[in-house]
């Protein structure tokens, strides 16, 4: 049986409104990249597509470049999560869907 396997999502990077500080290291960029399945263990798909924060606080650091800590994700400012969520959002979404929206 020959399967075709679709090429992974490209990794979306989001440019920070407010960077991270994390002693010497300013964070001013985060790359995510799609979740598989397993990285999606514990977390309801419904809250996700909700952008519930408790769910993104949960799965963002299991997707982020350079990785965020649950704290981080905790201290982002609001119009950073929404960045980072609506991101998450697109990774939910089929090539026909994606397609539509450009």
């Amino acid at each position: 049986m020959n399967q075709k396997q679709a090429a992974p999502a490209a990794p979306a990077s989001i440019t920070l409104e407010s960077p991270i500080q994390r002693g010497d290291q300013t964070i001013d960029t985060i790359t995510l990249r799609k979740p598989a399945a397993g990285e999606l263990r514990g977390i309801a798909l419904a809250d996700l597509l909700h952008l519930d924060v408790a769910a993104l606080i949960t799965v963002l650091p299991r997707i982020t470049s350079p990785t965020l800590t649950a704290q981080d994700v905790q201290q982002l400012d609001l119009a950073d999560l929404v960045a980072l969520g609506g991101e998450v959002l697109g990774f939910f979404m089929s090539k026909a869907e994606r397609a539509n929206l450009q």
